[in-house]
């Protein structure tokens, strides 16, 4: 699955994952390689960025918008810091 982390300024990320796991506005939750599409709103929490089953990256995020499209996670934010 391909990532994008995008902020207005730049982009933070991109590159093939295993998958990533977000905060919604509802709770976190995981999106990995096939999902079906989908639109969510993030709110303020850390993406943590699954590179491969061991290693993982880890993004603060103050709040913004996901989607999955095509095997394809967009993730566009207000404000982002990689941890």
């Amino acid at each position: 699955m391909n990532l994008e982390i995008l902020t207005p300024e730049k982009k933070l990320f991109s590159d093939e994952v295993y998958g990533a796991q977000l905060p919604g506005i509802s709770g976190k939750f995981e999106v990995l390689d096939k999902h079906a599409p989908m639109v969510s709103a993030l709110g303020k929490g850390t993406i943590k960025v699954l590179l491969n089953k061991t290693e993982t990256q880890s993004f603060d995020i103050t709040g913004g918008f996901a989607e999955v499209l095509n095997n394809k996670l967009s993730v566009l934010v207000e404000g982002a810091t990689e941890v």
